[in-house]
């Protein structure tokens, strides 16, 4: 498993949210580099999101929602969601869920 994962829950259906393209940055000086991308599955998970190993540094997880709500004619308020963090300690694992509905988002470190 990667050492970063995420899942996306769509909180107005009550459902994972599936096909959702997922992007992994590191932040490289004033740059930011890809270090890994996928899509989430049926159970609205990206397990294999790190294409490299994880160091320390800052991160950000891009969630690509637009297509999503427009396969469903649902009109999104939010096109890309981008969520931020530190990773301080390589040694461990960092899952970072997304609970998404078209007008707003929350997320929190998971488990």
């Amino acid at each position: 498993m990667s050492a970063i994962t995420s899942h996306i829950l769509d909180t107005s259906r009550g459902t994972p949210a599936a096909n959702i393209e997922v992007q992994l940055e590191r932040k490289d000086g004033n740059q930011w580099v890809s270090v890994g991308a996928g899509t989430t599955n049926d159970d609205g998970r990206v397990a294999e999101l790190m294409t490299s190993a994880l160091t320390e540094g800052h991160y950000r997880i891009n969630f690509l929602v637009a297509s999503y709500f427009a396969a469903m004619n649902q009109t999104t308020f939010y096109p890309i969601v981008r969520i931020e963090f530190s990773v301080d300690d390589p040694t461990q694992h960092y899952h970072v869920p997304l609970l998404l509905n078209p007008f707003g988002y929350s997320t929190y470190r998971g488990s």
